[in-house]
């Protein structure tokens, strides 16, 4: 089937269901609001988030923009393995902050941003290169989700697609501005209540429209070998394995997960990740075959713009209410994240700039809610304003994914050993993003000896990786062991061979660079940190600069209103 259109809805339609999804999301925050805010539950809800609501945050955090249109285009592009590379390798990313996690918990459990735990433990100049790459994946994931609300509005309506941004930008703002980090928390729970709802009944509707198992396998006469072939090494090259090393950079760099990290409850930090895992994989695994199924049917983008096969999918075989239904799910995913980028972003400037780095520590509470939300109103603009460049989604998280790949070892490492110094975390990063450039825009001839030199660095890096998944979960000696083996399994495999691609090359170099370099340096020095010493330095705002006394212990700290701990 190929739709030459889409089914629109009135101007009307749109902006009444716009306006009662943004509108019953606002009146929601309403009941959490306060008169006076608290510096540290705008932040990090006083670090008391309960199971159900932080597993729930998490996943509607995850499934964005992407979630539904790149899962789609994996399904499309790569056939019968596509949707489980998404899938999987996504739901692993918040799988693996879990072993580090609690590291990172006990280090510092009053904390509300990983760079304040990296400014305890370095300094400022690597707690800014930290801050810095998450201010630039969130403005990044932020335009990313206003372009595809954008894009939506635009081909299910005749509203243009800068009113469709503009709306969702001002929407997100609203309901996040006063309560900050309560409210996106909060907003999640209901937003993935409805957009699992949702997906259940859309996703088989779709599936049995379009004539069910007996279509879906005649169908597959469409396919390739390689889209037929479960262990295509078309789909494992060229996503399967760039998401894979992706998997700790994300975990480790992405500051709306970590803010969720010492957001919940200490004792919930197990369950929330693991029940996360799964509901975030099979989310989007499902949505992913939405795109699988349009192969089968030999289906053709409209226009040529992969982002338009599932509102084809939908608007093809379902009935109105079920595309009205499709529209709030994706409004609602986009909504969930972008609302969580702006909590990020508020967290990093009142934590990491302002109060570490501006205050040094003598912070004004209030003046530090106002940093926050100015930096949500900023946040906003921005990412509206960007968002008409309508940029390769997919290209751009690869990026990100290689800026934050280049600080994975330098932050764990810092947080394990006592040797890491500032300098070795600071150069060592660097050295690894101009590598990555070098590697991943061609600047030199990978045909000859540089494409060697940098196989070899790739390989470094995948032995990294897989020896600090394996020590995340079973300890340094199995670590040592696997990353090891897979560095001998690297140099015999890869080399030779690799440089044919070069996302996943550039993206193993990053992690190889910063690693080798972090750790000469940190052998060429002396000095020995005390991590005792991070949890003093790394304490509750409000507690500390309004009553000037010891910071509470996250146990002690009173819930959140509205988000009471759930035991």
């Amino acid at each position: 089937m190929n739709s030459e259109s889409l089914y629109q809805f009135s101007t009307l339609t749109v902006i009444l269901l716009l306006l009662a999804f943004y509108g019953g999301t606002y009146l929601l925050t309403l009941g959490i609001r306060k008169k006076k805010e608290c510096a540290d539950e705008f932040m990090v809800s006083n670090h008391r988030i309960g199971f159900g609501i932080g597993a729930a945050s998490m996943t509607a955090t995850w499934i964005w923009a992407a979630s539904f249109y790149a899962a789609a285009t994996s399904g499309y592009t790569y056939g019968v393995s596509g949707p489980i590379h998404y899938g999987l390798w996504g739901a692993l990313m918040i799988l693996f902050i879990y072993p580090f996690g609690r590291r990172f918990r006990k280090l510092a459990p009053n904390a509300a941003t990983l760079g304040e735990l990296i400014h305890a433990r370095h300094g400022s100049s690597s707690q800014l290169i930290l801050a810095l790459s998450n201010v630039l994946g969130s403005i990044i994931s932020l335009m990313v989700n206003f372009t595809a609300a954008g894009a939506l509005v635009s081909v299910l309506s005749p509203l243009s697609f800068q009113a469709g941004v503009i709306i969702s930008g001002v929407g997100v703002l609203l309901y996040t501005l006063w309560s900050g980090f309560r409210a996106s928390v909060l907003t999640d729970f209901a937003q993935l209540v409805a957009l699992m709802a949702i997906a259940i009944v859309i996703i088989p509707a779709v599936f049995f429209a379009m004539g069910g198992p007996t279509e879906l396998v005649a169908g597959l006469d469409n396919l390739t070998a390689e889209q037929t072939n479960f262990f295509s090494s078309d789909a494992i090259l060229n996503q399967g394995a760039p998401f894979f090393v992706a998997v700790l950079a994300y975990a480790i760099g992405n500051q709306t997960i970590s803010q969720r990290l010492f957001a919940v409850n200490e004792d919930h930090i197990k369950p929330t990740f693991l029940t996360a895992t799964v509901g975030y994989g099979a989310i989007v695994i499902g949505l992913g075959m939405i795109g699988l199924m349009a192969l089968t049917l030999g289906m053709e983008p409209l226009n040529g713009n992969m982002n338009n096969l599932i509102p084809q999918m939908v608007s093809g075989y379902l009935p109105p209410i079920f595309i009205a239904l499709f529209f709030i799910l994706v409004i609602g995913s986009l909504s969930s994240t972008a609302d969580s980028d702006l909590s990020a972003l508020s967290a990093i400037m009142m934590a990491d700039v302002y109060g570490k780095n501006i205050a040094r520590g003598k912070v004004d509470p209030q003046r530090m809610l106002l940093v926050g939300r100015l930096t949500m109103i900023t946040a906003t603009v921005v990412g509206i304003v960007f968002a008409s460049f309508s940029l390769d989604i997919l290209v751009m998280l690869v990026f990100v994914g290689a800026l934050w790949g280049a600080i994975v070892f330098p932050v764990i490492a810092s947080c394990f050993w006592d040797r890491i110094t500032n300098q070795a975390f600071t150069v060592s990063v660097l050295v690894a993003m101009v590598l990555f450039c070098v590697a991943r825009f061609e600047l030199v001839d990978l045909a000859g000896p540089g494409g060697l030199f940098f196989e070899l660095l790739a390989s470094i890096g995948g032995g990294v990786i897989i020896g600090l998944m394996a020590f995340g979960f079973f300890g340094r000696t199995v670590g040592f062991i696997a990353g090891t083996l897979a560095l001998i399994a690297m140099l015999i495999f890869a080399t030779g061979f690799l440089r044919d691609y070069t996302v996943l090359l550039a993206s193993l170099t990053a992690y190889g660079t910063s690693t080798l370099v972090c750790v000469v340096m940190s052998l060429s020095s002396r000095e020995r940190f005390d991590f005792d010493t991070i949890a003093e330095r790394v304490g509750n705002y409000s507690d500390s600069a309004q009553n000037d006394k010891p910071t509470a212990a996250p146990e002690e700290a009173p819930a959140a209103a509205g988000l009471a701990t759930q035991r």
